[in-house]
């Protein structure tokens, strides 16, 4: 096929997002009323502040609010984990960060699939959040090979599924027909299947053992547990939830209000209990299982190292004091009291290299002429109106929030301590490639725009001298 007949990746990533989203509302009716409640929220946030709405037109982020999802699932191999790799590269997504969340009493470790290109986050930026169970955590050695044996006998992909990913790796791409196929085929990985794999006294052991690793082996395969749409006013979106008979979780996850967004903040409907028929030699007997959620985002500033050091710093102290899980509002008044200390104006964000921005040409800075401008120091630019500065998006995930986020959907009472166990490396061998450095990422971005103004500050010059 030629190459100027294949899909792009980032259209092959929009079909899939919408085909899930779809997909999902149909399998959680309730998912359906906090899109509405989100669409709501975003719209009343944009007609009470132009001046956001002015800046995300800047940067191309207004367009991409109603496509923000971000998904999450669960695997149980590291065969599962690579091939998953595999299938996301067709739709332009890489994995991004390490996350370590055994030490939060969640016994996996996971990455982020997202894709990292300034134009493809502006197109689409859905993103998924993929953990893979850890099995060498299951203390009951009997039970940990019990899982395993389960796990290794079930096959989450379509054949279909996997020839499109082998033409996609052979050709180097899917043309329009076989996109749509390879959507279709891919989405039934992430589908719902009301029957276990297991009977019930395998499931009850394994719930024992951890909810999340009864959620994993269970089943046929990795339902997607949650979509989340992206909203720009969390606390508005907390507080009407309860009012459109939406059971909110206690606490917000992630930094506190602020004027200047920073990170990730997230919240979520409690997990639906859901009707399953477990498999037995010669009968089938029904039960329930608690798995899937809504959850809603807020996203902000990308931080710096140095940021992202005294924003963990900020938030272990608030945690030590008396943590988040039953502190409700004192938590949340005692979380506001100590990121005090981290600065709420972009200005100061930006000078003190706490988060990262994105550097653009103003009017003034086109029509200016003076030799010399491209080798001027940025702060002098900006300073001098010829550039503008906007902050880059977060699009990736805070261990100890996605944690919590967990746990308020386990149960409520889901508490385990392994300890410290981060095995990056071992997560890195099961997905058969590196994960990126998600600082690296946006080192990048902030350096290609400086690079690109610097450029055309360079031509214009040179345009004025001839």
């Amino acid at each position: 096929m030629d190459n100027s007949a294949f899909i792009p990746a980032d259209e092959i990533r929009t079909r899939f997002s919408r085909t899930m989203s779809d997909m999902y509302r149909s399998e959680v009716p309730q998912y359906g009323a906090l899109m509405e409640l989100v669409a709501d929220i975003n719209a009343a946030t944009l007609a009470r502040d132009p001046a956001l709405k002015t800046d995300l037109e800047r940067t191309d982020d207004l367009e991409r609010i109603d496509l923000e999802r971000h998904g999450a699932i669960r695997l149980g191999t590291a065969e599962e984990l690579s091939t998953m790799r595999r299938l996301f590269a067709v739709m332009g997504m890489e994995p991004v960060g390490y996350y370590d969340l055994s030490v939060a009493g969640v016994p996996v470790h996971s990455t982020a699939f997202r894709p990292v290109r300034d134009e493809s986050l502006a197109r689409n930026p859905f993103r998924v959040f993929t953990s893979l169970l850890r099995l060498e955590l299951i203390e009951d050695e009997t039970l940990r090979g019990e899982a395993a044996a389960i796990l290794s006998r079930r096959r989450i992909f379509t054949d279909r599924a996997l020839a499109f990913i082998e033409t996609f790796e052979r050709t180097g791409g899917l043309g329009d027909a076989q996109a749509d196929e390879f959507v279709r085929e891919a989405v039934e990985t992430f589908r719902w299947h009301g029957e276990a794999t297991v009977d019930a006294g395998t499931y009850r052991r394994l719930n024992a053992a951890h909810r999340l690793i009864a959620d994993v082996v269970s089943f046929k395969g990795p339902h997607i547990n949650h979509l989340t749409p992206r909203t720009l006013d969390i606390d508005a979106v907390q507080a009407e939830m309860p009012e459109r008979g939406i059971a909110a979780k206690d606490v917000i996850e992630g930094p506190p209000t602020r004027r200047c967004p920073i990170l990730l903040r997230q919240t979520s409907f409690k997990a639906l209990e859901e009707a399953i028929v477990f498999k037995g030699e010669t009968s089938a007997e029904a039960g329930t299982h608690t798995a899937r959620f809504g959850e809603i985002e807020q996203r902000g500033l990308a931080l710096t190292r140095k940021g992202r050091a005294l924003y963990d710093q900020l938030l272990a102290g608030v945690r030590d004091e008396g943590g988040a899980g039953s502190a409700g509002q004192n938590y949340a008044a005692r979380l506001a009291k100590a990121f005090e200390a981290f600065p709420d104006d972009h200005e100061t964000l930006r000078r003190e290299g706490l988060g990262f921005y994105r550097y653009v040409l103003t009017d003034k800075g086109r029509q200016a002429s003076a030799a010399g401008l491209d080798t001027s120091p940025m702060e002098a630019l900006v300073a001098a109106g010829h550039v503008a500065a906007y902050p880059i998006v977060y699009e990736d995930f805070l261990p100890v929030s996605a944690a919590g986020i967990f746990q308020s959907n386990l149960g409520g009472q889901e508490q385990r301590s392994y300890g410290s166990n981060a095995s990056k490396d071992a997560f890195v061998e099961a997905l058969g490639a590196p994960v990126q450095d998600e600082f690296e990422v946006y080192e990048t971005a902030q350096a290609r725009s400086i690079d690109a103004v610097r450029e055309a500050l360079r031509s214009s010059s040179q345009v004025s001298a001839a």
